[in-house]
């Protein structure tokens, strides 16, 4: 199999950490494509519509997109250790704070980071820095919640780690691009954060 990734982007890095967590991911072949023009040029848009990444190239030639969908395939694959639940209530309660994570922080950040950075004005034509302001405020506001969640669980979705803790550090992770180090400000997702780079995947 081969992964079409971006350096940099949240949900690509979220997929390879989780190919790290599960011990395979010497076993794909990563490949880099450059999101500005590469990504919406008509060899990458044969592989996903929408012309982003990730994707996901199958050994039959199919392909699949969205970092979700991709995780729980592979899932599917490589069942230990599992990440995204034993059992449907389990599932389902790691997918809710899933969901949560990546609607009211990851993409918040994301929207922010993308109409704010100088370096992304090629990519997000054109930038809105009000909707940026809007998005860091809500991102910030966010990051609180799950400060609190942190303190009353170990982890994300709850007291082992899952997906939604990748999700949480894509989108925390891409943050730093507008100095955002929630990290340093949050007790709580300091002490998860600490935590999650003494995990092999992380380093």
């Amino acid at each position: 199999m081969k992964l079409y990734s971006a350096k940099y982007a949240p949900n690509p890095l979220r997929v390879e950490v989780f190919l790290k967590e599960k011990g395979i991911y010497e076993q794909i072949e990563i490949i880099e494509v450059e999101l500005a023009e590469e990504a919406k040029g008509q060899e990458h848009l044969t592989r996903n519509l929408l012309g982003q990444v990730p994707v996901l190239e199958l050994d039959d030639g199919r392909f699949l997109s969205e970092s979700r969908a991709i995780c729980a395939y592979l899932e599917g694959l490589y069942p230990e250790p599992n990440l995204l639940g034993n059992g449907f209530e389990e599932a389902a309660f790691i997918e809710m704070y899933d969901r949560q994570i990546e609607h009211g922080l990851l993409y918040n950040v994301m929207q922010w980071v993308r109409h704010t950075h100088p370096g992304l004005a090629k990519l997000e034509k054109p930038q809105i820095p009000e909707w940026g302001a809007s998005c860091e405020a809500k991102a910030r506001r966010a990051a609180g919640i799950f400060d609190t969640q942190l303190a009353i669980h170990q982890y994300a979705a709850g007291d082992r780690f899952t997906i939604a803790d990748l999700t949480l550090f894509a989108g925390l992770n891409f943050g730093r691009l507008v100095k955002f180090k929630a990290w340093e400000e949050y007790e709580n997702i300091g002490r998860w954060y600490g935590e999650l780079m003494q995990r092999p995947a992380f380093k």
